[in-house]
């Protein structure tokens, strides 16, 4: 797999398409809430808007602006903070089904009948469930970084990952460690996608606080209680679906993803080389053209 020198790169603002650099954040209330989002990208015709959900402790800024423009500029875009993420108001749920139906009533709020969906790490758990729970809004799936419920290996994160992911205060290093291989190329990519967040000048999204990752680990804790049978409903998921990860993912663990390919009906695998959890960070432009190809298939 050939890969793609991002060092010197930065997004380019289409005044077609828009970019995640200067796209407004915009609200809609849902059930005692207010979610921010941004929206942005290509309205084409008969292309499913593509809705992306996030990772734990992330907020809007943390999306690589490489790239969701690079996936923009084939159709529109909408990056949510779900309820109590970043400048999103209410309480964080404690649960992957709340957290799902929250999603499902922002999409109704903006009267979306179809949408693809991007989730990344426990943004894919929230897309497995979106999935089961409203089959035909959902037409396409690129599940990243993540796992399915009841997988081996995720209840209890290891010792490094702990403290490097549940940490008070994240710093670069902490970033680094949690995303990117100990390579040193992995690192100098994983700088550069630290600037890339930075590059925002302006309505940035506010930093998750620590309610949110409580509340988000008791989650994804859940989620990842050993059950073998949990892994039966994923027959029900027969909606195309890209499954990418890391080769060396010390969070989700590879062969989850690998799992995850195996019970899904209609999938296809992609492990990106000397990379860890943040692989779509490592290759913004080779991962978004894949995201782009699988979308736009037939």
């Amino acid at each position: 797999m050939s890969t793609t020198d991002v060092k010197q790169h930065t997004p380019a603002v289409s005044p077609d398409t828009g970019s995640q650099l200067t796209a407004e954040n915009l609200s809609v209330e849902i059930d005692g809430a207010t979610l921010v989002y941004r929206r942005f990208g290509n309205r084409k015709p008969g292309a499913a808007p593509l809705v992306c959900l996030q990772h734990f402790r992330g907020n809007l800024d943390f999306w690589d602006p490489i790239l969701v423009d690079r996936i923009a500029q084939d159709r529109e875009v909408i990056l949510l903070a779900n309820r109590g993420v970043g400048a999103s108001t209410g309480v964080v749920p404690d649960n992957v089904n709340d957290m799902a139906r929250d999603v499902l009533a922002f999409v109704g709020a903006l009267g979306l009948r179809d949408i693809d969906l991007l989730g990344f790490s426990l943004g894919g758990y929230i897309s497995q469930e979106l999935a089961l729970l409203r089959p035909r809004l959902v037409r396409r799936i690129v599940l990243a970084g993540t796992a399915p419920q009841g997988a081996p290996n995720i209840h209890r994160w290891s010792d490094d990952v702990y403290a490097h992911a549940c940490a008070n205060e994240i710093t670069a290093e902490t970033a680094l460690n949690i995303f990117f291989s100990g390579s040193e190329e992995s690192r100098a990519k994983g700088m550069a996608w630290l600037q890339r967040t930075q590059l925002r000048q302006s309505d940035r999204d506010e930093a998750t606080d620590l309610a949110t990752r409580d509340a988000q680990l008791a989650a994804i804790t859940a989620w990842g209680i050993p059950n073998r049978s949990k892994l039966d409903q994923l027959a029900a998921i027969i909606q195309p679906t890209f499954v990418a990860i890391g080769d060396h993912d010390a969070m989700m663990h590879t062969e989850n993803s690998q799992l995850l390919a195996d019970r899904l009906p209609n999938s296809h695998l992609r492990i990106y080389p000397d990379s860890n959890h943040g692989f779509l960070s490592q290759y913004p432009e080779l991962f978004g053209d894949h995201v782009r190809a699988f979308l736009k298939a037939l």
